[in-house]
């Protein structure tokens, strides 16, 4: 479909500076974000209780924010990861504050968004060894956060996508904590940038996410000897993809990482695990967190929340075998042929 027109005054999305300085850019994104979450997003919703914990990781300390709906009550666990290429974004940032709030209320669940150490500074595999530490945290802490360690979801956003994905692969190679189901937005899965919709010049240039800038990002979170062909990389070139949690992907129509989402559906379902794949169709990159300005953000944001909610509610088998998701697969197949 044509480009949702509320996004057209975001298009084509500046690319990064020439003199990059990573901790400027953070700077500049911290300082700017109150103003932006009051421009384009809705405000969260009250929880029950929000904390920070810090938590020792080899070589240093990570920050989890820590919702809850309610109190006295044992509930599934979402982590959560956020994006930002790997060098930007946060876990307490104001945007993440939101998705951890709408999901901690929205899918009645302890939300935990983790605030893991980013590139340069800290390369592959440190990112994803603090997301691995996080999950382990939760677990030996279940009874003190109030979670339900047999019900285990994770999700995240482009980078953060990445990071669950490969943590799911990590988690099941090293036989850790059985994760129940993977929620995969806007993902990046290929940083071989191989596949066809990174070559279309008009998706690497026109819209919110570059492939030059991608380009420039990935050397810093790969360090001098990152393999971008390692599965904990690039989850979409692991050898086998069984065993691995069933999975929702929600790709953006106008999206260089569009085509990333469609294969690792492919594969796994070929690997005999569930997979659906839901185009968001109209959207950029970043239109997900636009839900004050843009009604087919808060879909996006709904549909989400209802994944999550059927994984909690013990609705996995119907979510992933039911007449709904036959449907959807099935309208997504036939759209994208």
């Amino acid at each position: 479909m044509p480009l949702e027109p509320i996004l057209a005054a975001f298009v084509p999305a500046p690319t990064l500076p020439d003199d990059l300085d990573v901790p400027v850019l953070r700077v500049r994104e911290e300082s700017n974000a109150d103003t932006m979450v009051e421009q384009v997003a809705e405000r969260g919703p009250d929880v029950a209780q929000k904390r920070i914990v810090y938590v020792p990781v080899a070589g240093g300390t990570i920050a989890l924010a820590i919702y809850r709906p309610a109190l006295d009550e044992t509930l599934p666990v979402h982590i959560y990861f956020h994006g930002g290429g790997w060098v930007a974004g946060s876990g307490l940032s104001p945007f993440t504050d939101i998705v951890a709030r709408e999901r901690c209320v929205g899918a009645h669940c302890v939300t935990v968004a983790v605030d893991y150490r980013k590139a340069p500074e800290h390369p592959h595999p440190i990112p994803l060894d603090d997301c691995q530490g996080a999950l382990q945290w939760v677990v030996d802490h279940a009874a003190e956060i109030g979670v339900d360690p047999s019900i285990i979801t994770v999700g995240g956003a482009s980078a953060g996508a990445n990071l669950a994905a490969a943590l799911c692969l990590k988690n099941r190679d090293e036989s850790g904590p059985a994760i129940t189901f993977q929620l995969l937005e806007v993902p990046a899965l290929d940083l071989t940038l191989s596949l066809p919709s990174h070559a279309d010049t008009e998706l690497g240039s026109m819209y919110a996410l570059h492939r030059s800038d991608v380009e420039r990002l990935l050397p810093l979170y790969l360090g001098e000897n990152g393999d971008p062909r390692h599965p904990h990389v690039s989850p979409l070139f692991a050898g086998n993809h069984a065993g691995l949690p069933p999975a929702y992907l929600m790709p953006a129509e106008y999206d260089l990482l569009r085509d990333d989402a469609t294969a690792y559906a492919e594969k796994l379902n070929e690997a005999g695990v569930p997979a659906i794949l839901s185009l968001q169709r109209g959207h950029i990159h970043i239109s997900g967190g636009l839900t004050k300005i843009l009604p087919a953000a808060r879909a996006w944001r709904d549909e989400a929340l209802a994944v999550l909610r059927a994984v909690h509610s013990g609705h996995l088998r119907d979510l992933v075998s039911g007449s709904a998701f036959r449907r959807l697969a099935a309208a997504t197949s036939t759209d994208q042929e």
